[in-house]
């Protein structure tokens, strides 16, 4: 079993799939290298609709060089209304090119303000009854161009062991195999391991699982720290240096949050609102777990959540390379594994679980379980920790548990308070999508404008919401997360 880079396992990503060696490469050399659209499923009611039953306006956004939560803060500005009032159904990366839906509660459909900010593309599509929620998409069609690849001859070798997974084998590998051949545009199936990605976690400075590890435990004031205070080396020396006089003004009776305030950079606006709520309060080294709780509640609420998911998230990808150290599959169940079905209501496109239907694998079932997921109909989860978490049992339990232990955490600690609590769910190891390869995504004007060196190919493929295009990228690439 092929190892991760270290700074994978910083965040429970142990393990790839494949052991081929991969093509390295650059992503994101252009915004139009990456590109993303979600696969929608809400249709809304016409503009003129009665704004009394259909009071949030739906957008189609088709982003470029904008991080989400910077984007809505923008659009909350130039709106001149509270960020709480846009919601969106998943997250997309800053360097690509994004098309996502929003949906904004009582405004003017035709303010000017809504195409008055650059890079984005806004589409006013109608009206819908409430707002967007986390999930409220059938998935995410990726489209992506590796370039500077060193050796892009090992594509079908990776695409044909990722493939393997998804055969059984009581039966031969029948036709669809026939795509696995360079130059073939058709698409293939392949199972790959559901990691959350590295930048669930901050690409840069992963952080927000401890946050969310010291929230799990009332450590309040260590979750502030963590994400205020905690510098790494990849930071510009101003920042570092900033995070670390914070992290002194922590340590004092007497702390001095104004001059904290003054050297925090005013990118890193999440840090400065803490500070100034620490200031506020007048907040030192003996101050209450209510002080600090506040001073973290200064970020906007889905920040809040992410924190806590982070921690969930985790947890989950550490179960999922625990069962691969024990190679124990992730794709096929064995007895004691807790199965979720497929979302009878999937698009054609992407085959999506279903983590509210799900059922425990006796010994008398397991053979017809693992037929079913071998077909794609079937899921063998993993716990997304929280407070009405169901255990798998036998020697899959055994794991999950165990990994819980070493952290010192239960499903009683997410009984939290407002926007922390977490009821928790199950979640899918391991995903099936089917994924076509082309050896040059290059373009005749790329041929002009973007540097030769190396061969490129292209990735093109669709997931269910909240599973990472990295998941899959990383299997090609093999890099260090800071390239993907």
């Amino acid at each position: 079993m092929r190892i991760s880079p270290s700074r994978e396992q910083t965040v429970g990503i142990e393990y790839y799939y494949s052991d081929t060696d991969g093509t390295d490469g650059r992503l994101r050399v252009r915004p139009a290298d990456f590109q993303v659209r979600e696969i929608e499923t809400i249709e809304p009611e016409p503009i003129d609709a009665s704004v009394g039953d259909y009071p949030h306006v739906l957008l189609r956004v088709t982003l470029s060089k904008w991080d989400t939560n910077d984007f809505v803060q923008q659009l909350s500005d130039n709106l001149e209304i509270s960020r709480e009032r846009v919601s969106w159904a998943g997250t997309k990366d800053k360097y690509a090119i994004t098309t996502q839906l929003f949906s904004i509660a009582r405004i003017n459909p035709n303010n000017k303000s809504l195409t008055a900010i650059p890079n984005a593309d806004i589409e006013v599509l109608g009206r819908i009854g409430r707002p967007l929620q986390f999930g409220d998409l059938g998935g995410n069609s990726f489209e992506i161009c590796v370039r500077s690849a060193t050796d892009t001859s090992v594509v079908d070798a990776i695409t044909a062991e990722l493939h393997a997974y998804t055969v059984s084998n009581n039966h031969s590998q029948d036709d669809d195999t026939q795509s696995v051949y360079a130059g073939d545009t058709n698409k293939v199936s392949i199972a790959f391991p559901n990691y959350f990605g590295h930048q669930r976690f901050g690409s840069r400075r992963p952080i927000t699982h401890r946050v969310g590890r010291a929230i799990v435990r009332n450590a309040w004031r260590d979750a502030v720290l963590q994400y205020v205070a905690n510098s790494f080396e990849s930071e510009p020396e101003t920042t570092q240096r900033a995070r670390e006089f914070a992290s002194e003004q922590a340590g004092s009776s007497r702390p001095d949050w104004e001059e904290a305030i003054e050297r925090m950079p005013n990118a890193l606006r999440f840090e400065q609102s803490m500070l100034h709520r620490l200031n506020e309060a007048n907040a030192n080294i003996d101050s209450d777990a209510a002080t600090w709780r506040h001073a973290l509640m200064a970020v906007p609420k889905n920040l809040q959540r992410l924190f806590v998911n982070a921690a969930q998230s985790d947890l989950f990808n550490r179960i999922i390379s625990e069962r691969l150290r024990h190679d124990i599959p992730i794709h096929r169940p064995i007895a004691g594994d807790i199965v979720c079905f497929q979302d009878q209501n999937s698009p054609t496109e992407v085959i999506r679980p279903d983590p509210a239907r799900t059922q425990l694998t006796t010994e008398r079932r397991v053979d017809i379980m693992q037929r079913h997921c071998e077909r794609g109909r079937a899921f063998v989860t993993a716990p997304l920790v929280g407070t009405q978490t169901n255990f798998a049992s036998g020697k899959p339990g055994e794991i999950e548990k165990s990994v819980l232990a070493e952290y010192d955490i239960t499903p009683e600690d997410f009984d939290l308070p407002g926007t922390f609590d977490s009821r928790g769910t199950r979640r899918a190891m391991a995903l099936q999508t089917n994924i076509s390869t082309k050896a040059d995504c290059n373009t005749d004007s790329d041929k002009h404008n973007i540097d030769q060196s190396g061969q490129s190919y292209k990735l093109v493929f669709t997931l269910p919401p909240g599973a990472y295009a990295t998941a899959v990228l990383r299997e090609y690439l093999k890099v260090a997360p800071a390239k993907l």
